[in-house]
């Protein structure tokens, strides 16, 4: 099932603003402490820019069905979810600051350009004081960069590329969800005991900033353990047909192909990979074997057979047994009668954790919002304990690494848990070359 429309203030047409350039945002406070969309009336405006289009769309889909109940707990709808175990307790469902929140929506399309400008218009013309959603580190990156220029808070959704919180940081903006470093630094040691270090990858890779940093990431880390590198091969996000990238693969003299894809892509390759025989074929006298380093359960059930035995890491799974996880399983089953997606958990605990630091602070200035994020430790959210790291707007907790059940007792019970591995694992200091070449500069309050 895909909602075309969650917003209570009317879906927002992306085709009216495409191509416009940044104009001066809205501010409507004249003193010292001006700032962008300053909200003085009895509402406050959150913007929820996610895919609803392209190759990510099922995770936007449920990116918004998540914000949608996030924003009913913080009005004291429903059963409050992750508000009764979030370790915090300054949100109490009276919205934000006793604001009631609203929102409007916006499909990014899965595209850069666009993600910026739909953004754009929710800033100008909505009003709103914080951005968040999207599937893309591509589009993540881009309105990261806009709401640093137009003194906005960016919490961003579903991005697991290096950049987001490397080279691309930025002061106003934050990511709860891990990155390609951290899948590959848990992953790696499963990928050992599974099939052993000597092994030769041939990486097949989404040609944007996530796929180029998840394919960094993979290749450093199992090298380190003893496996070869074969080939790596970059590949058009949307293409669909893979068939031409997968051929080669069989003469490669590899015996393991590393799929850095994503969303339908991944759904796409995978399941042209196993077509082709590669899951029954031998090289170099082994089993030729298949690794997913992210996916998900949305994925999964895109895959059906083909995730049958898959490795890959997940930034969380349903499936844990924190009560974080099981509130807000419980309060999103019940709404929409399914399981949450890792897409709609993140995006729903960034916009817990927006209004959660905002009620901190006592003020919707982003700044003081920075302020309070920044070095922030928090639990009950369906990770364990979880640090904003201040240094780069990371946020480090466990990783849960994964494969795909053999014998699932239905669509929803496609991944199983392999291990969840701790934080300390997969945490890297705040000057890691892979993370080199970006500073979060200051806060830009807008005004």
């Amino acid at each position: 099932m895909r909602r075309q429309n969650f917003s209570r203030r009317g879906l927002l047409k992306t085709g009216a603003v495409g191509g416009a350039g940044l104009a001066m945002p809205t501010i409507f406070a004249s003193s010292a402490s001006a700032f962008t969309n300053n909200p003085t009336g009895s509402s406050v405006t959150l913007g929820f820019n996610v895919p609803l289009t392209g190759a990510y769309a099922d995770e936007g889909a449920d990116e918004l069905r998540a914000l949608e109940l996030a924003v009913e707990h913080l009005n004291g709808g429903g059963d409050g979810g992750m508000l009764q175990t979030f370790s915090s307790k300054a949100l109490d469902g009276t919205g934000i600051l006793g604001k009631k929140v609203e929102y409007v929506t916006g499909d990014d399309q899965t595209k850069s350009d666009v993600a910026r400008a739909t953004a754009q218009s929710m800033i100008q013309k909505d009003g709103a004081v914080m951005i968040t959603g999207g599937s893309s580190s591509g589009t993540a990156i881009a309105v990261q960069g806009l709401c640093q220029e137009a003194g906005v808070i960016f919490m961003a959704g579903l991005t697991h590329s290096n950049d987001t919180t490397g080279k691309d940081r930025k002061a106003n903006g934050f990511r709860h969800f891990f990155n390609a470093y951290m899948s590959a630094q848990a992953l790696a040691p499963v990928l050992q005991g599974l099939y052993g270090t000597d092994r030769k990858a041939y990486h097949l890779t989404a040609d944007y900033t996530w796929g180029w940093t998840q394919e960094e990431s993979i290749a450093a880390a199992t090298e380190a353990m003893g496996w070869q590198t074969a080939e790596k091969v970059r590949t058009p996000l949307g293409a669909g047909d893979f068939s031409s990238y997968i051929a080669p693969v069989l003469n490669s003299g590899a015996d393991i192909l590393v799929l850095n894809h994503y969303g339908g892509d991944m759904v796409n390759s995978l399941t042209q990979a196993v077509q082709f025989g590669l899951r029954d074929r031998q090289a170099n006298g082994k089993d030729f074997q298949i690794v997913v380093p992210l996916y998900s359960e949305l994925m999964a059930r895109g895959a059906g057979q083909a995730i049958k035995g898959i490795p890959g890491s997940q930034n969380w799974d349903w499936k844990l047994d924190d009560a974080g996880t099981k509130a807000f399983v419980k309060s999103f089953g019940e709404k929409y009668g399914f399981p949450p997606s890792q897409a709609a958990h993140t995006c729903y605990v960034q916009t817990l954790l927006y209004a959660d630091a905002v009620a901190r602070a006592g003020d919707f200035n982003p700044c003081a919002v920075v302020e309070a994020l920044e070095g922030y430790e928090f639990d009950g959210l369906g990770n364990g304990p979880t640090l904003y790291r201040a240094e780069d707007h990371q946020c480090f907790k466990d990783v849960v690494v994964v494969k795909g059940a053999e014998n699932p007792q239905d669509e929803f019970h496609l991944v199983e848990i392999v291990e969840v591995t701790p934080t300390e694992q997969v945490t890297y200091p705040p000057d890691h070359p892979m993370f080199a070449g970006g500073a979060l500069g200051e806060c830009n309050p807008g005004a």
